[in-house]
């Protein structure tokens, strides 16, 4: 780590929601391109950004030290701490720290007592001072309380943290921090609080502290930040404004030496549950795979269904997957005990593993499909099976994967909600006063734009006037699109864990009574190598039960998922002319557009129609020359020989993902 610098050690990004006024990756990247050694992101009462921060520092090569942290608020007095995870103990304790203050607090906020800190110390170092802080504050009692609580309990991994900015008020609390910090015998270490990379974002930082606060701009008074001197420093300016106390300066230096631990170190392991007996997982996984295979084939299992369940077993195992396929087969045969239809979507229809463990309802030897689109080694990504659950039930489902496996090994991944257009032109323009029917149309105007937000295209849509006149508006509706907003919760995505989640993550209370949240969105788990189960709610499921009570209790006839007839003339007929509201897959204008074009009459020409209607197939220029071929417009042709087996059945057109594989 470079000796002639310093390190920022309270950089909050806008993972604090709406007082950070920069991304976690820009801070990196600045901090990168600065040439810093290290860097903190220690976020108001949660590690919501590390992820990210994490991800763009390996883009960048890890040329700079990530340190892992958070701000936490003390109960009681409201007393401010910052902490930074040391090692993996430390990390542990801090994702423990928060998920008591966040699971013991109203959603959105989060107290932690000062006993739960010093049970809950080891691995951590602690900043004392900064806005907020006891050593700072007037309260004689509360500064001697807390500092002799932590320092009895932390040691000389308990500093004093000297941040300035500038301010008046900073020539009387510095001294007098100062004066208390000597009293504990500990050591001073310079900084500042980071709210920003730039200093172009000090306008955008008092916009988000006005929409946190519910305020208008004019009105927020006191709740701003008073100057632009909370933004990320250069090596120079750092040394510069603590040119006065070099020791404290080289102290950043030396608490980041401290810290080793790093995101890519977490050790995520899947519960494993184990059979009966001596059997082992993976025995128990072959055991329920094989009565699955005798239920499914019930003539006799074929050679070719054995040989590739051991292929597939094999890789499971190998790859260290075999817990999660027990717990998917766990949920199943709690949906068919009662009574809740359930079924596996996606890629998981690609394994034959899934089909005999009741995942799945489809044979993908029969219909060729491929295993390795579902699951390879050389893509390195861990199984993904999405199990959607009749609506009224998944409730009731959710409920009990929380009993099953119990609050400290079950939360489910967060959703991250994010400034869109409408949203960010609605709250801006709450803070600017801006009229209300300049917001109105320009959120009409705005209504196609996804994430991002173009001063000439709405110059070039024909409001020069509005443009003209609230420039300032539309460049911060600009550079608040993205931004985080507030957490909600995945649809039903969970995070299962060997060891206790809130060790690995933070977990919260959701909005939802009885659901718990982890601080990380499925994209941060991604990334990291977890992998969630999927348990969603679907209607059509719903209407299927239905149907196959109404048909058993009227008819006499007894129908599943896997006895559905796939032959049936007359619903063939019905979808050739389009005739297909309400079917689940096929519902939409533009599958019931192509539905009389194709003439599905069997069930793969189904395959065929879901599979083409897609952005891959369409965007490629496949949909056009299959119906030609089809239609026998067009001679039916390969680029080589070897690929009839592959494209035969799509007559010659690759239109499906394990085709390309």
């Amino acid at each position: 780590m470079k000796k002639s610098s310093y390190v920022p050690l309270w950089c909050k990004s806008n993972y604090s929601f709406l007082e950070g006024a920069s991304h976690p990756e820009e801070l990196v990247s600045q901090g990168v391109f600065w040439e810093l050694p290290a860097l903190a992101i220690t976020d108001r009462h949660g590690v919501y950004g590390l992820v990210r921060a994490h991800q763009r520092n390996l883009e960048l090569g890890e040329q700079m030290k990530l340190l892992c942290g958070a701000q936490v608020t003390l109960e009681g007095e409201c007393s401010s701490l910052v902490l930074v995870a040391q090692n993996t103990r430390g990390w542990k304790n801090l994702c423990r720290l928060l998920t008591l203050g966040a699971r013991d607090s109203k959603k959105g906020e989060s107290r932690i007592s000062l006993r739960d800190i010093v049970e809950n110390h080891e691995g951590l170092l602690a900043l004392w001072g900064g806005e907020g802080s006891s050593l700072y504050g007037d309260d004689e009692t509360l500064w001697r309380s807390e500092g002799e609580a932590l320092v009895e309990s932390f040691g000389d991994r308990f500093y004093a943290h000297l941040a300035r900015h500038h301010l008046y008020s900073q020539v009387r609390t510095e001294p007098r921090a100062e004066a208390r910090a000597a009293h504990f015998g500990l050591s001073t270490v310079a900084g500042r609080e980071v709210l920003y990379h730039s200093k172009a974002r000090r306008r955008l930082q008092d916009v988000v502290t006005c929409i946190r606060h519910g305020v208008p701009l004019e009105e927020a008074g006191k709740k701003l930040k008073p100057n632009s001197d909370f933004g990320l420093l250069t090596a120079r300016e750092f040394e510069f404004l603590f040119r006065d106390k070099p020791e404290a300066l080289k102290l950043t230096l030396e608490f980041a030496e401290r810290c080793s631990f790093k995101l890519s170190s977490l050790s995520y392991r899947y519960p494993s549950e184990v059979g009966l007996g001596r059997e082992s997982s993976s025995e128990r996984l072959w055991t329920l795979a094989l009565e699955g295979a005798e239920k499914r084939y019930p003539e006799g299992i074929p050679q070719v269904v054995i040989e590739q369940l051991k292929r597939e077993h094999h890789q499971v195992t190998k790859l260290d997957y075999v817990g999660y396929f027990l717990t998917m087969y766990e949920i199943v045969q709690y949906c068919q005990e009662q009574d809740i239809l359930c079924q596996g979507r996606g890629s998981a229809a690609n394994s034959l593993l899934c089909f005999c463990l009741g995942i799945t309802a489809v044979d993908p030897i029969q219909m060729g499909l491929l295993f390795e689109r579902f699951l390879s080694e050389e893509r390195a990504e861990p199984p993904d099976i999405d199990l959607d659950i009749a609506h009224q039930d998944r409730e009731k489902v959710i409920l009990w994967v929380y009993e099953r496996y119990g609050r400290e090994r079950a939360a489910m991944v967060c959703n991250v909600i994010r400034y869109r257009p409408r949203s960010a032109l609605r709250e801006v323009g709450k803070v600017l006063k801006v009229e209300l029917p300049v917001i109105e149309r320009l959120a009409k105007l705005m209504s196609g734009f996804s994430s991002s937000l173009e001063l000439k295209a709405l110059e070039a849509a024909g409001i020069d006037d509005i443009s003209k006149h609230h420039k300032t508006f539309l460049e911060l509706v600009e550079e608040i699109l993205g931004f985080p907003r507030h957490l909600s919760i995945h649809p039903g995505g969970f995070l299962l864990g060997a060891d206790p989640i809130c060790e690995l993550v933070p977990i919260e209370n959701g909005a939802k009574e009885g659901r718990t949240v982890i601080q990380w969105d499925k994209y941060d788990i991604e990334s990291l190598g977890f992998f969630k189960v999927d348990l969603l709610g679907l209607g059509a499921l719903s209407h299927l039960h239905r149907v196959f009570k109404l048909l058993k209790k009227h008819r006499g006839v007894k129908l599943s998922m896997e006895t559905l007839p796939v032959d049936d003339p007359a619903t063939y007929s019905m979808l050739c002319q389009g005739d297909s509201v309400g079917v689940f897959q096929v519902e939409s204008r533009a599958q019931m557009a192509m539905l009389p074009v194709l003439k599905p009459q069997c069930f793969y020409d189904l395959v065929i129609q879901v599979g083409i209607v897609r952005p891959g197939p369409i965007t490629g220029g496949m949909v056009n020359p299959y119906l030609r071929r089809r239609c026998g417009e067009e001679d039916v042709e390969f680029p080589h020989e070897c690929l009839v087996p592959i494209l035969e059945k799509t007559l010659g057109i690759p239109i499906f993902q394990e085709q390309v594989m």
